[in-house]
């Protein structure tokens, strides 16, 4: 299974780390035309609109295709681009996911922090897994058909909708593998593309 990381800023280093530690075999994405070649993406944090600057008008109309037919997951400003409804302040999305979120919502750079959430995605065990926040977005509203897969509090910060995940945290960041497993299950998954 060939899995694109989007490999225009943030650490999309980690990310290609973590996929390669669980057999997948990683291409950095660094130009379109790239996305042809690969069976899912994780779009990486960074800054959502330093992402948009970067894709270009031709490239963010390649990537919302992409996002709208193949398996994709975003973290923070990942998870920004991939949602239907972005505030503080408003920004174009890719409308992959029914969900509105509030960039910067926790704070600045300097409010960063590791807590215990919950992953909800897995089979009954252990649920609890480290996460990062990283001037992390919140997710403040979730469309009916958007499953909430990850909470830390009462806060949703992980969330899949067809064969699109996002997450508020940056998994790649901790040792816990879950939340990269859960995508690559979703890639190989027969699980219905959503159709906006």
């Amino acid at each position: 299974m060939k899995i694109g990381v989007l490999a225009l800023q943030g650490d999309f280093d980690a990310h290609r780390r973590r996929l390669e530690e669980l057999g997948a075999d990683v291409v950095l994405v660094k130009k379109a035309e790239q996305l042809d070649e690969i069976e899912g993406l994780v779009i990486p944090g960074g800054e959502s609109g330093t992402f948009l600057k970067l894709l270009g008008e031709a490239g963010f109309e390649k990537l919302k295709q992409f996002v709208h037919a193949k398996p994709t997951f975003g973290t923070c400003a990942g998870a920004i681009l991939l949602a239907a409804e972005v505030e503080n302040p408003k920004q174009a999305g890719l409308g992959a996911l029914d969900i509105r979120i509030r960039r910067n919502a926790y704070g600045r750079q300097i409010d960063s922090s590791i807590r215990e959430g919950r992953f909800l995605a897995e089979k009954p065990g252990d649920s609890r897994i480290e996460m990062v926040f990283i001037r992390a977005p919140k997710i403040e509203r979730v469309g009916p058909g958007v499953e909430v897969i990850a909470t830390e509090g009462s806060d949703p910060v992980a969330v899949r909708q067809g064969r699109v995940m996002a997450a508020t945290f940056h998994p790649e960041l901790s040792d816990d593998t879950r939340v990269h497993q859960a995508f690559l299950d979703l890639c190989g998954a027969d699980t219905p593309v959503r159709r906006l």
